[in-house]
């Protein structure tokens, strides 16, 4: 039976990345995006659907998403669902959390555009040096 998990987005950063480092050295970027989507509903009038997605992106491609992205920066997306699973620690109860893996990203804004502006405009970025 074939299988697809692939995601592609094109947001805004709602806030700046946030970079550390695993044991290892490796770098692991967190970014959250807004995503937005237009229709109008039968009478006419037009709403708008606001969804947050947060990413994670490890190795060269975290690094010049801490480089170069900064809150307000259009960005686009390629990834997988990844499903992380924990126990809270206050109640005890199972928890769950549905989100991306970041694969590839192109920047659609210039820096400027951002509220923080970086002098230099990177390429796109793709390297599977993720972990599964």
């Amino acid at each position: 039976m074939a299988t697809l998990n692939k995601v592609q987005l094109i947001g805004n950063l709602t806030r700046d990345p946030q970079t550390s480092k695993t044991p290892s050295g490796m770098a692991v970027t967190d970014i959250a995006l807004a995503t937005s989507r237009r229709r109008k509903d039968e009478s006419g009038q037009t709403h708008e659907e606001v969804t947050f997605v947060d990413i994670t992106f490890f190795g060269r491609t975290a690094e010049v998403i801490d480089q170069y992205c900064s809150k307000g920066r259009q960005i686009y997306v390629e990834g997988r669902l990844k499903l992380d699973t924990w126990q809270d620690k206050a109640t005890g109860s199972n928890r769950s959390k549905l989100k991306v893996i970041g694969a590839e990203v192109q920047f659609l804004s210039s820096p400027k555009d951002s509220q923080d502006s970086h002098q230099s405009n990177a390429p796109s970025q793709s390297h599977d040096d993720y972990p599964a």
